[in-house]
């Protein structure tokens, strides 16, 4: 069976076409690296990790990229508040970034390119659009894009071109240096104190859009296979990156998805709400396996609700993972290599239809109680065989069953004192140990293979 995805440009569920035979080529929008990521760019992330490992387990060979903006309003400003360079700044929370979603099982990107190491591309893309007259340059300001260069503008947000006009004419702050409301900055003119590079045009920087246009095309290639990113990105910025590449006479993404944002307690989370949860604030609170766990849940279209509920189920279901790998060890059943097959099979019909995370963990927490059952039944074949698909399919999702949460060295370092004082028959010191674990909610399990513990 062919994945089958709801392109958001078409607006229907078409078959995911790859312009090379088994081979995908994935753009997705990545961080602009002024801050702490929060808990909604956590969730495009794992979106499309969960996508990337779904196809590599299908068999598909996939290239996947992920920009990072490390030129931009917020960076410049951060930078000059705290007296740092912008390239501080960016370097930081990039790595804060990276490190966050290693934690959630987010994969590295294939390639991370940053726009500053990009500036020459997208000046090159920036020349063929004026060139074709679809830019044009305004002295002392920059250079605009003109929207109505683009026929198709439009087309992926599924706005006419009238609505567009009318609601960018409305605005208070349009810039007066365009020709029209919707046209909008390819390049900026420099202003003093911020960084710079040198153009055709005079020294400046690039507007955001054309950043991610210029590197899917110089790394991907025309006409590659999927793009992605937040559902908030679709207008402007994936608008206008698709107008920026066709208007220059390229064909861009054959196919579009958008991941939903995240709600808190039903609202939509925003710092002026009180519900703003940074990453940082969730992985101190919660195994980052249920956080995943908990995005998963919900179909990766559909906005999800990542508040203290959701998060606190999301735990006990990895909790009931976690004990039946721990159960079937001490019960001396051995996974073995092998998989249920009907179980296996419902699994990859659930992902076929445009990636339903919600019904593929269906199909392997309904393996988990069949392997409870098994276990309680003495089979110890057929139990054997369900642990591995749990683990198995759990794995394909980023979610890693039947591991102490891990992550916390001091946590880790307790562990080994308190068996090494078992070992001397410390007992009062590693029942001391224990009670102390306990108190910052960390249970641990002793078994035949040594000791594992979750929260």
């Amino acid at each position: 069976m062919a994945v089958r995805i709801r392109d958001t440009l078409r607006r229907e569920t078409v078959e995911l076409t790859t312009r090379e035979p088994g081979r995908v080529s994935m753009y997705v929008c990545g961080p602009t690296v002024y801050d702490s990521p929060h808990i909604g760019n956590a969730r495009t992330a794992v979106v499309f990790d969960t996508v990337r490992r779904y196809l590599q387990w299908t068999g598909f060979e996939v290239t996947y990229v992920s920009n990072v903006t490390d030129v931009d309003d917020k960076i410049i400003d951060r930078a000059a508040a705290q007296g740092r360079t912008e390239s501080a700044v960016a370097a930081e929370f990039e790595q804060v970034y990276f490190d966050q979603m290693a934690q959630l099982g987010v994969g590295e990107p294939d390639v991370r390119p940053h726009a500053t190491d990009s500036i020459g591309l997208m000046i090159e893309l920036i020349a063929e659009l004026v060139e074709r007259g679809a830019a044009y340059p305004v002295e002392g300001q920059g250079v605009y894009f003109d929207v109505e260069a683009d026929p198709g503008y439009g087309e992926l947000s599924h706005r006419t071109i009238e609505d567009l006009r009318a609601s960018a004419g409305a605005r208070v702050d349009v810039d007066r240096a365009k020709r029209a409301p919707m046209d909008f900055a390819l390049w900026k003119a420099a202003k003093p104190g911020e960084p710079a590079w040198d153009s055709p045009w005079g020294s400046g920087r690039p507007g955001w859009h054309i950043e991610c246009s210029a590197m899917a095309l110089d790394l991907l290639g025309d006409g590659f296979d999927l793009h992605g990113g937040g559902n908030d990105l679709v207008f402007p910025h994936h608008e206008n990156e698709r107008a920026q590449a066709t208007a220059a006479g390229h064909e861009f993404a054959r196919h579009w998805i958008h991941s939903g944002m995240v709600v808190i307690g039903g609202e939509k989370m925003a710092k002026s709400a009180g519900n703003f949860l940074t990453l940082r604030d969730a992985l101190a609170s919660y195994d980052a396996r249920a956080i995943r766990l908990a995005m998963l849940q919900t179909h990766y279209s559909r906005a999800v609700d990542l508040g203290p509920t959701e998060l606190d189920a999301a735990s006990a279901a990895l909790a009931k993972l976690d004990a039946l790998v721990r159960r079937a060890e001490q019960a001396g059943v051995d996974p073995s290599p092998g998989t249920d097959d009907r179980a296996v099979a419902e699994f990859r019909i659930a992902m076929d239809d445009d990636f339903n995370t919600p019904r593929a963990l269906a199909v392997v927490f309904d393996a988990s109680n069949e392997a409870n059952r098994a276990i309680d039944t003495g089979a110890p074949v057929d139990a054997a065989r369900l642990v591995a698909t749990v683990v198995d399919l759990a794995a394909v999702l980023g979610v890693a069953v039947g591991v102490q949460a891990g992550g916390d060295d001091e946590v880790d370092a307790l562990v080994r004192e308190r068996d090494e004082a078992r070992e001397a028959r410390d007992f009062a010191r590693a029942d001391a140990i224990r009670d102390d674990l306990a108190a910052r909610g960390v249970k641990l399990e002793d078994g035949p293979r040594g000791t594992t513990w979750h929260r």
